[in-house]
Parts: C-alpha cells; sequence; structure tokens
C-alpha cells in the first residue's frame, strides 16, 4: 500500500501537480484491493497520476470511481490506463456526466481490456451522442469478458436501445444488463425482443421506466427464463461433467498407481533373482577355486609318484649293477682253480644259496607287495570308475534337472540356467579328464610292474642258469682256485661287503618307494574323501537350486495371479467407466431432448408472437379504421352544423361582421 501511495506521489510531482490527500489516504487505507474514491472531485493531473498507476498496478481489483465529477479529459486518462490493466475486475463510474468523449473512452476500453468483468454506468449521459453510444456498442459486441453491464439513466433512445440489441447478439459473455429509466420505447424494446433468440448467456435484463408495452416486456421475461435455464441446465452438466472428469483422473491415478507398484514389484523381483544368480555364480566360482585346488594338489602328488617311479628306475638301475657285480664275481670265482679251498667254496656256495633263498623271498615278498598294490591300484581304479559314474549318472540328472527347469522358468533365467549347465559340463569334463590321467597312470604303473615281473623273472633263469654253469665250472675251477685262492680272498670279502652294502641301500630304496607308495595311497584316500564332500557340497548346491527355482516359480504364480487380479480389477474398473459412459451419453441424450423441447417451444411461442403480432396489427388497422371513420362522422356532423347554422332564421338576423 505504502508503495502506490509513493507511486501516485512521485507521478503527481512529475506532472507538476501536488497530489490530493484524500487519494493518499484511501490509498494508505486500501484494503483486500479495493480502492474508494467514491464522492472524490478529482483533477486532471490526479487522473492523469492514477491512469499510470492503474497501467503498472497489481494489488487493485475493485476501483470505485462514483459521483466523482470527473471531466472528460480526466475520464479519459483514467480510462487509458485502464486499458492495459489485467487487474482490475470491477470498474464503478456511476454519476459522473460522461459525455461523447468518456463514451468512445469507455469503447475503447471494452475493446482493450480482457479483464474487468463489472461495470456501472449509472446516471450519465451515454445515449445522448448516438455515434459514440454506437462506437461503446461495437466495443461491447467484441468484449468477452464482461458479465454485468449497469446503464440506469443514460438518456438511451430507441436508436441506442437498436444499437445494444445489435451488439447482444454478436456478444457471448454479458449475463446481467439493466437498462432501467431511460426512454427506450416500444421500438426499442421490440428491437431488444428480436435480439433475444441470438442471445445465449444473457439471462438478466432489466427494462422498467422506459415506456415499454406489458407484452414486450412479457417476451423480455419468457426469453430470460429460458436463458436462465439455459444457464442453470449447462452449469449442472458442466458440474456433472466435471464431477466425472475428476472420478475419471481418479481412475487414471489409481491406474498409473497400481501399475507402478506392480513395476516396483517385478523390478524387485528381478533384482532378487539377479542376486540370487550372482551369490549362485559366487558358490560356483568358489567350488571352481576348490577344484582348481584340488587339481593342483593331484598335479602335485603325480609329481611326487613320477619322481618315486624315478627312484625305482634308479633302485633298478642299482639291482641290475649289482647283478652285473655278482656275475663279474661268479666269473671271478670260475677263474679261481684252487682246489683246496673247494671246502670254503661250498661253504660259500651254500651261503650265496642262502642269500638266494633270502634273495628269492625278498623276490616273493616285493611280488606279493606288488600284487597288494595292484589290488590296492585296481580298487583304486574301481573307486574312481564308480566315483565317476556317480559324478556322471549326477551330472545327467543335474543336466535333466536344469532342462526341466530351464522349460518352466522365464527367459531371463534362462542365460544363468545355461551358465550353470556349462559349468556342470566344464566340471564333468574336468573330472573325466582327471580319471583319464588317473587310469593312464594306473596303466603306466601296470606296465612297469610287468616290466619289473619279466626282469625278475629274467633275472631268475639268468640265476639258475648261472648256478648251473657255475656248478659245471666249479669242477673246472678247483685247480685254478687252489692257486689263486689266497690272492683273491680278500678281493671278494671286498666286494661282498659292498654287495651287502647295496643290498642294503636296495632293501632302504624299496622301504622309501614302499612307504611313497603308502603316502600316495593315503593322499589318494584323502583325496576321494575330498572329492566325496565336494560332491556332497554340489549335491547341497543343487537342491538350494532347486529349492530357488521353486521359489522363483511359485513367486512367478504368486504376480501371475496378483496380476490376474489387478486384470480383474481393472476390467471391472473398466466397466464401471463404461457405466459412467453411459449414463454421460443417456444425459447427453436427455439435454438433446430437453434442447429439442426447447427449441420447439422456443418455435410454438415465435408462432403465437407471430400470431400475436399479426392480430395486433389487425387491431391496429381497426382502430385506425374506426379512427378514420369517426373522423368523418365528425367531419360529417360537423358540415351538417354548419349547414344548419347558415340555414338557420337567425343568421338573417345576425350583424355581418
Amino acid at each position: 500500500m505504502e508503495e502506490l501511495r509513493r507511486a501516485y506521489s512521485r507521478l503527481c510531482k512529475e506532472s507538476g501537480a501536488e497530489p490530493q490527500e484524500r487519494v493518499l489516504q484511501q490509498l494508505q487505507e486500501l484494503s483486500r484491493g479495493r480502492l474508494d474514491l467514491a464522492t472524490q472531485s478529482l483533477t486532471v493531473d490526479s487522473c492523469r497520476a492514477l491512469g499510470k498507476l492503474l497501467q503498472k498496478g497489481s494489488l487493485l481489483t475493485e476501483l470505485i470511481l462514483s459521483d466523482c465529477m470527473l471531466s472528460e479529459e480526466g475520464a479519459a486518462l483514467l480510462l487509458q490506463g485502464l486499458c492495459v490493466n489485467t487487474v482490475v475486475r470491477f470498474l464503478d463510474l456511476k454519476g459522473n456526466n460522461l459525455r461523447a468523449t468518456g463514451t468512445e473512452a469507455l469503447g475503447k476500453l471494452l475493446r482493450q481490456n480482457r479483464s474487468i468483468q463489472s461495470l456501472t454506468l449509472e446516471w450519465n449521459s451515454l445515449g445522448t451522442w448516438e455515434e459514440a453510444f454506437a462506437t461503446f456498442c461495437g466495443a461491447l459486441a467484441a468484449n468477452s469478458a464482461l458479465r454485468q453491464l449497469d446503464l440506469r439513466n443514460n438518456q438511451i433512445s430507441h436508436k441506442g436501445a437498436e444499437e445494444l440489441a445489435l451488439a447482444l447478439k454478436s456478444n457471448a459473455s454479458l449475463q446481467q444488463l439493466d437498462l432501467r429509466w431511460n426512454h427506450i420505447g416500444l421500438l426499442g424494446g421490440r428491437a431488444l425482443v428480436n435480439c433475444l433468440p441470438s442471445n445465449r448467456t444473457l439471462w438478466r435484463l432489466e427494462l422498467a421506466g422506459n415506456s415499454i408495452p406489458g407484452d414486450v416486456l412479457r417476451a423480455v421475461e419468457q426469453a430470460m427464463d429460458h436463458n436462465q435455464d439455459r444457464q442453470t441446465a449447462f452449469r449442472e452438466n458442466q458440474a456433472r461433467t466435471h464431477v466425472l472428469s475428476k472420478e475419471v483422473q481418479h481412475l487414471r491415478e489409481e491406474k498409473s498407481k497400481q501399475f507402478l507398484d506392480l513395476m516396483e514389484t517385478i523390478d524387485r523381483q528381478r533384482e532378487e533373482m539377479a542376486r540370487s544368480s550372482r551369490a549362485s555364480a559366487v558358490r560356483v566360482g568358489q567350488l571352481q577355486e576348490a577344484l582348481d585346488e584340488r587339481h593342483s594338489v593331484i598335479k602335485a602328488l603325480k609329481a611326487k609318484l613320477q619322481m618315486a617311479e624315478a627312484a625305482l628306475a634308479l633302485s633298478e638301475q642299482k639291482a641290475r649293477d649289482l647283478g652285473e657285480l655278482l656275475a663279474a664275481a661268479e666269473q671271478e670265482r670260475r677263474s679261481q682253480e684252487a682246489a683246496e679251498r673247494e671246502s670254503k667254496l661250498f661253504r660259500d656256495l651254500s651261503a650265496a644259496n642262502e642269500k638266494n633263498l633270502l634273495l628269492r623271498n625278498q623276490v616273493d615278498e616285493l611280488e606279493r607287495k606288488a600284487k597288494t598294490q595292484q589290488e590296492q591300484l585296481f580298487l583304486a581304479r574301481q573307486e574312481l570308475s564308480n566315483t565317476a559314474a556317480e559324478l556322471k549318472l549326477r551330472a545327467v540328472q543335474a543336466e535333466e534337472r536344469l532342462e526341466l527347469e530351464k522349460k518352466r522358468s522365464r527367459q531371463s533365467l534362462e542365460d544363468s540356467e545355461h551358465l550353470r549347465f556349462t559349468e556342470v559340463e566344464h566340471m564333468t569334463r574336468h573330472l573325466e579328464e582327471s580319471e583319464r590321467a588317473m587310469q593312464e597312470r594306473v596303466q603306466r604303473l601296470e606296465a612297469a610292474r610287468l616290466s619289473l615281473e619279466e626282469e625278475l623273472s629274467r633275472a631268475k633263469a639268468a640265476a639258475l642258469s648261472e648256478r648251473s654253469q657255475a656248478e659245471e665250472e666249479l669242477v673246472k675251477a678247483k685247480n685254478q682256485v687252489r692257486l689263486e685262492e689266497q690272492q683273491r680272498l680278500a678281493h671278494l670279502e671286498e666286494k661282498l661287503r659292498l654287495l651287502a652294502q647295496a643290498r642294503d641301500e636296495a632293501q632302504s630304496a624299496c622301504l622309501q618307494q614302499k612307504q611313497t607308495v603308502a603316502d600316495a595311497q593315503a593322499r589318494a584316500s584323502q583325496l576321494g574323501l575330498q572329492v566325496e564332500g565336494l560332491q556332497r557340497r554340489l549335491e547341497e548346491l543343487q537342491q538350494e537350486l532347486s529349492n530357488k527355482d521353486q521359489e522363483k516359480v511359485a513367486e512367478v504364480t504368486r504376480v501371475r495371479v496378483e496380476l490376474q487380479e489387478q486384470k480383474g480389477r481393472l476390467k471391472a474398473e473398466l466397466t464401471a467407466q463404461e457405466a459412467l459412459k453411459e449414463k454421460v451419453a443417456a444425459l447427453e441424450r436427455q439435454l438433446k431432448v430437453i434442447a429439442s423441447d426447447h427449441r420447439e417451444a422456443l418455435l410454438d411461442r415465435e408462432s403465437e408472437n407471430a400470431s400475436l403480432r399479426e392480430k395486433l396489427r389487425l387491431k391496429e388497422a381497426e382502430i385506425a379504421r374506426i379512427r378514420d371513420e369517426e373522423a368523418q362522422r365528425a367531419s360529417f356532423l360537423q358540415n351538417a352544423v354548419l349547414a344548419y347554422v347558415q340555414g338557420s332564421p337567425l343568421r338573417t338576423l345576425s350583424p355581418q361582421k
């Protein structure tokens, strides 16, 4: 409010005038956008300042300027400021004696302003100047914002009423028009009545005090009642359509909310499925890492086994070297032909036989141990074959389960199931490869065992042949041994000592090989236990996967049930909407029927009016005829009276003028 006061003072000072105290006080006391300057005599400078203030003022919604004695120039300045205003809704210019210039300014205001809805012009002289009032009426026809217009006591004649009738034919916003206490008369009333069928918005028209006949007033009242009924029907229809639009919007919002909730649940389920697939992938990766570790352990055991085989080959090489040494010793013994040492040689032979028996016993023990190892290897191979068969069977079962679940699950789970299937195949391929490697190793061990048996048999045959040859050559070497006995006895003792050391080394190597074989068997048993644990873990994971898949299937079925329920609800809502649409169509049909009835009633009324007008015209013609007859009779009577007076004797006695 203070801003408006300061702006008014500044504008007055710019124009070189003093601001009016009463205007300043009203601007200071401005309440709810209502500026009341009634009965205040405003100068031209104040009007100019107020016009400029109204061009920018955004707080004023009501402007009351009644009985302000505005001059033509002041009114034009105020109305010029209101032309660009978009806030003022109510304007009161009562009792300002506006004339031609003010009327033209009002016409310009109605053409340019789109915010004023109520305009009071009571006690002015707008109808005195016909051209200016015609301009005002043309602007009123083009206006689309004005709802209420007060033109009481404005000296509007029947020509002004005709201009107003033309404006009302084109105007589609004016609802109330007050034309009381003017000079409209019969012709103006008829013009207004003729324009009312073209206007559907005006529902209140006051024409009292205009010398208009009662039948015209009744026709106006009937037209107003018809427009009022139409307006009420239109408002009711608009309210119903508004309610229906609100209901439809509410239904759309509910549908959108339900759809969003459904999409959120689907997204959550997808996230849960993705999390479960990631968790299963992580578990499979962990299992793969554990299998890789087991493969590395198996490879380490393979390396150790190869080292043991190499050590066994070295021990065999040493045994062959010892055999060669024995052969050389026997040849040396054969070269000894000392007859005197026959008994010693016999004792040595007996000792050698005993040693051979011991060696045979050891060889038999080694054969028994080899057989036991072969049996253990056979059992291990059988266990490996059994485990491989179980793994294959479980892999086949897992593949069947995966195929069944793949058919039942959604397309989004196919990739994860395919990945699991490939991982299972990869695991089975790895197990088959490890099984083939173990079988090849067992075959190599069997080949080595067979080669060892062949070598043992060859060694036995060589020992028997050498024994027979030695027995044959003993007789021949008796003489030679006697001579060289003393020289080579020490050498033979040394060689026997070396042979004993080599034998001890071979026995220790055999013991080490046995220990390595036992360690390998223990590790193989541990690996078998680990494989069984991994198989149990795989079974548990497969069980978990099956449980997850069952949960997913249950969730999918639940979501499908919810979708079906939502579809049912949506169908019910659609049926309700269709019922509402049918109701709306029925209402529209009722409105059309009512409109047709109104049109028929209007046509009937118009026909009645035409018949009444025809009757009125006939009566007026009859009245004119009667008047002519009365005038003729009066003239006849007058002529008769004059003739009687002229023919009477009194005329002769009367003096001439």
